[in-house]
């Protein structure tokens, strides 16, 4: 068994060869460590939107499926849809990722259930990732057990990013869909539009497209041209 199937899909950009590590190094390894190592383990990853909290996340239920790990990912802040029902069962689970469960603070009935499935993974030897916007202890929990064991374990802050690991990461991220991506157009970009990971993310995903259709280079006159249509 691979993924729970919860009809969440996994973005196909999100394992760890597309993470542009930055100053986020120590995160990255430790992270993809507790997705292929057995044993009990929770650990807590915060960081500001556009951070890379929910791809590190993915990527480590993409890569303990390759392992034969029975996980899940769960993003919290999806909201609709959602209910503590979700989590029954997932005590047993190899990996559970939980994002942005602080999403959910405050919740009596889903702190319940999120305490339910910590013990049974703790019983079970199973691993917990969550992430959220702030630190274990500024996550205004009601269930204060459920916060004391969501703190129990490690704790890594994701560094935002400048503008040279923002085009570093485009670059990467290009490279892994088998486009070239030069500096110049990059800067083009970074001088054009939004400069949010999701943003620029989102846009190199539009302009592979475009570029696939039109048989063009990513060059600053083509996506000139695109960023005008969109206009």
């Amino acid at each position: 068994m691979q993924q729970l199937a919860l009809d969440l899909k996994l973005a196909d950009f999100a394992v760890f060869d597309t993470f542009f590590p930055g100053s986020n190094k120590v995160a990255l390894h430790a992270v993809s460590r507790v997705a292929t190592e057995t044993g009990q383990q929770v650990a807590w990853i915060w960081g500001a939107e556009g951070s890379g909290r929910s791809h590190l996340l993915q990527a480590a239920v993409a890569a303990a499926t390759t392992t034969g790990a029975v996980c899940a990912w769960l993003p919290l802040a999806a909201g609709e849809g959602l209910s503590p029902g979700m989590l029954e069962g997932m005590g047993g689970l190899d990996l559970l990722c939980v994002d942005d469960v602080d999403a959910i603070a405050g919740d009596g009935e889903w702190e319940r259930a999120l305490f339910s499935v910590f013990e049974g993974l703790r019983n079970n030897n199973g691993r917990l990732l969550v992430t959220a916007a702030a630190p274990a202890n500024e996550v205004p929990f009601d269930l204060r057990d459920l916060a004391s064991r969501l703190a129990s374990g490690p704790t890594w802050k994701l560094q935002a990013m400048n503008d040279a690991d923002r085009l570093a990461a485009l670059q990467l991220r290009s490279r892994w869909r088998g486009l070239d991506l030069p500096d110049e157009t990059g800067e083009f970009l970074l001088r054009r539009v939004e400069r949010s990971s999701a943003a620029l993310f989102a846009l190199l995903d539009e302009l592979d497209q475009a570029a696939l259709a039109a048989q063009r280079r990513l060059t600053v006159p083509f996506v000139k041209s695109v960023l005008e249509k969109r206009a």
